[in-house]
C-alpha cells in the first residue's frame, strides 16, 4: 500500500530536482522512493553482513599448532652441551 507524505525542501532544491527528475523521465516522488529504497536495501545488506561477520568471530578459528599446558612447558628449552 502507498502513502504519501510531506517533505519540506528549499524552492531552489525543488526546482533542481523537478529539472533533474525530468531529464531522467520520471517525478520527482519517484526519484525520491527509488532513492529510500536503494538506501534502505544497502543498511538491510550491511546489517545482514555484520551479524554474519559477527557470528564468525564468536566461532573458535582452527588455527593449528599444539595447545600449551602450561607459561613454564612455552620455555623449556634443550639442555646445550
Amino acid at each position: 500500500m502507498k502513502q504519501n507524505i510531506t517533505l519540506t525542501l528549499d524552492r531552489k532544491i525543488i526546482k533542481a530536482a523537478k529539472v533533474f527528475a525530468a531529464r531522467q523521465g520520471t517525478s520527482v516522488s519517484a526519484l525520491l522512493a527509488d532513492e529510500l529504497q536503494s538506501r534502505i536495501e544497502r543498511q538491510r545488506q550491511y546489517d545482514q553482513s555484520r551479524q554474519v561477520a559477527i557470528a564468525l568471530l564468536e566461532q573458535a578459528f582452527p588455527l593449528g599448532g599444539q595447545g600449551v599446558k602450561d607459561r613454564d612447558s612455552l620455555h623449556d628449552r634443550p639442555a646445550l652441551r
